[in-house]
């Protein structure tokens, strides 16, 4: 049951303009930030990990992000032996310099926080389809006192993949996916304004309810110059 002041806050943001679907919310989100986004994002993290609802473990990781599909992660130190290459839709995990594991694994979270704007609409509607997102189905809602738009579910209790949309910043702050039967969860939060858009600074994520990893930026750099070999996994530790 919504509370009081969700129901109030309902009708304080009704779902007025003419976004009334999920593909022209998209088409809203394209429009705004198509061309207008950032190219690509370094920052380093502090990377929580619970086990039982509890910290099990807590590291630092330094990232790249070239958009739309790229996303190099080093652990402890830049420029790492170790870590993870998210290359289109492959994961590369190499420890001493050489891959140990290459799976057919995209990472998803790339396309939603920024990828989507560097490749052709079409292309966004038919990848959202490939997530198995159901833009047939659309919603409004409120979420931590904010307004939203819901991507791919009829309401808030419907257990289908399911995009939140943050209505003002036109921006991604939350998804849920049911796929192979297992609920995961994530939160996009602290987002702090780079050139005409925009870089959450804390993410959360949950499997089954319970958190899984807790993950807060610092030294947030758009557009810096990118060495483009890095994403390359034959040139690992050369």
């Amino acid at each position: 049951m919504k509370t009081l002041s969700a129901i109030l806050l309902l009708f304080l943001y009704p779902a007025k303009q003419k976004n009334t679907t999920s593909t022209e919310v998209l088409q809203g989100m394209y429009k705004r930030y198509h061309n207008q986004w950032h190219k690509s994002l370094t920052f380093n993290q502090t990377t929580e990990q619970y086990k039982n609802d509890t910290l099990a473990k807590k590291a630092t990781w330094y990232e790249t992000i070239v958009y739309p599909d790229l996303l190099r992660i080093d652990f402890n130190k830049p420029k790492s032996d170790g870590g993870v290459i998210f290359r289109h839709d492959s994961t590369y995990v190499f420890i001493k310099n050489k891959v140990v594991r290459a799976t057919k694994d995209e990472n998803e979270l790339i396309f939603f926080l920024g990828g989507m704007y560097s490749m052709s609409f079409d292309k966004v509607l038919s990848h959202f389809a490939e997530l198995h997102y159901d833009l047939s189905k659309f919603h409004t809602s409120v979420w931590k006192g904010k307004p939203m738009f819901v991507l791919g579910a009829a309401n808030d209790d419907e257990k289908v993949n399911q995009l939140w949309i943050d209505q003002e910043k036109q921006v991604a702050v939350r998804f849920i996916k049911y796929d192979g039967g297992t609920k995961e969860e994530g939160f996009f939060e602290q987002q702090i304004p780079l050139k005409k858009a925009w870089s959450e600074t804390k993410c959360s994520f949950y499997v089954n309810d319970k958190i899984l990893q807790v993950e807060t930026y610092h030294d947030v750099v758009a557009d810096a110059p990118v060495d483009m070999t890095i994403f390359e996994p034959a040139l690992i530790g050369k």
